[in-house]
C-alpha cells in the first residue's frame, strides 16, 4: 500500500520515482545501481529492517514509518522537496 500511495503522490507531483518492496515475499521491484545513482534521495518507509542499506551510501536518506507514506505521502514529498532545494 506505501508503494502505491508513493508512487501516484510522486507522479501527480512530476516527480519520477522507483520504489523497491521488502516483505515476506522477498524483493520485489529491486532498485537497480543505475536507479540508485540517479536518485537525489532514498526514502525509507518500513517499520522493520531493510537489507542493503549499504547500496545508498552517500545518499540523503529520510526513514519513515511506513503509516507515515501511506497516510501523508504528499507532505513527506513535499517537504524532501523543499529540504533539497533548499540545499542546492
Amino acid at each position: 500500500m506505501a508503494r502505491e500511495k508513493l508512487l501516484s503522490t510522486a507522479k501527480n507531483l512530476g516527480i519520477v520515482g522507483h520504489v523497491e518492496t521488502q516483505g515476506s515475499a522477498g524483493i520485489e521491484n529491486k532498485l537497480t545501481d543505475e536507479d540508485i545513482k540517479n536518485a537525489d534521495v532514498v526514502i525509507v518507509a518500513a517499520d522493520v529492517a531493510v537489507t542493503g542499506m549499504e547500496r545508498f551510501e552517500g545518499k540523503p536518506v529520510v526513514k519513515v514509518p511506513t503509516n507515515t507514506a501511506i497516510q501523508t505521502p504528499e507532505s513527506l514529498l513535499k517537504t524532501i522537496e523543499k529540504k533539497l532545494a533548499a540545499a542546492k
